[in-house]
């Protein structure tokens, strides 16, 4: 299910954005009238795209678009009155937010939510692969410790210190992470 945040201060524009959104597979949508709300509901909440639309509050949105792409791993569309969008996306573009000038053109805006979708994509895919190369190194790092403090306290090489966890994963039907907290606790008693 796709999430949106949607991000206007009028009626129209906000029935505008849900329609067209519904229309294109979204069902779970959030409105906010002004950018402190939008940055209070994005900090509870994860959403796949947010949908500015400028200006907000006495603002063109730039600011609130580069906020919430800087903090977030949404994908962002600003829509902007057309005599501005240039010179508004030549600020936001390298922040990532996609700008769409107003008045919307359907086609343009279902471009710019593919496109946005996309990149979504892309995004979630890049940031599950960190997650798990995070998850990596910390096992490794655990491994380690557990073997310096067989190196340490039963005066073997690393070698056999990782041979050492290798067998009790092997035997005990556990993986080395686990193994090697079991070291860790029994050596350091957390």
């Amino acid at each position: 299910m796709e999430r949106a945040l949607i991000v206007c201060d009028n009626e129209k524009g906000t029935s505008f954005y849900k329609s067209f959104l519904k229309e294109n597979g979204f069902v779970d949508m959030i409105v906010a009238e002004n950018a402190p709300e939008a940055k209070r509901i994005i900090s509870d909440y994860d959403f796949d795209i947010c949908l500015i639309n400028g200006p907000i509050g006495g603002s063109s949105g730039e600011e609130l678009s580069i906020d919430i792409a800087e903090k977030n791993i949404c994908q962002v569309i600003l829509f902007i009155k057309a005599e501005y969008a240039e010179e508004i996306a030549s600020k936001v573009e390298d922040f990532g937010v996609i700008t769409v000038s107003k008045p919307i053109n359907k086609q343009l805006f279902w471009q710019a939510l593919k496109l946005a979708r996309v990149a979504q994509s892309r995004i979630n895919m890049a940031h599950k692969e960190s997650a798990k190369l995070e998850k990596k190194l910390s096992d490794l790092k655990i491994i380690s410790r557990a073997k310096l403090l067989l190196i340490i306290n039963r005066d073997v090489s690393e070698e056999e210190a990782h041979k050492i966890i290798e067998k009790q994963a092997m035997d005990s039907r556990l993986s080395r992470v686990e193994v090697a907290k079991e070291i860790i606790r029994e050596y350091e008693g957390d």
